[in-house]
């Protein structure tokens, strides 16, 4: 003998005019989060990036275009950056990879 399958419960209705979902009030002020605010760059990164005050995301770019702009990628291992004389006062040493380029730059940003 084969027995049935129980029914499934249905959910119960909603009350008419209630939200489906609540609903969070605005914020009152859109402070910034942590790549938005402006840093100051250390006196060996703004030889590269300039001494104005930068978000994060900004000071990455214009690294990543002084980089590319002076070919300082490894041809062989694009992920690898060579460093020339400004970079190596920033970096700290001859080779990082692009993975550890934010660690070092964030030691440069206050």
């Amino acid at each position: 003998m084969a027995t049935k399958p129980a029914a499934k419960a249905k959910p119960a209705p909603k009350a008419a005019g209630t939200p489906a979902k609540s609903v969070k009030p605005p914020k009152a002020v859109n402070a910034p989060n942590a790549l938005q605010r402006p840093l100051q760059p250390s006196k060996d990164l703004a030889a590269i990036v300039g001494a104005e005050t930068l978000p994060r995301g900004e000071v990455v770019s214009k690294v990543w275009a002084y980089i590319k702009a002076n070919k300082l990628q490894n041809p062989e291992n694009r992920r690898e950056i060579v460093a020339d004389g400004k970079l190596r006062k920033v970096f700290g040493k001859d080779k990082v990879t692009m993975f550890e380029m934010n660690k070092h730059l964030a030691q440069h940003l206050t």
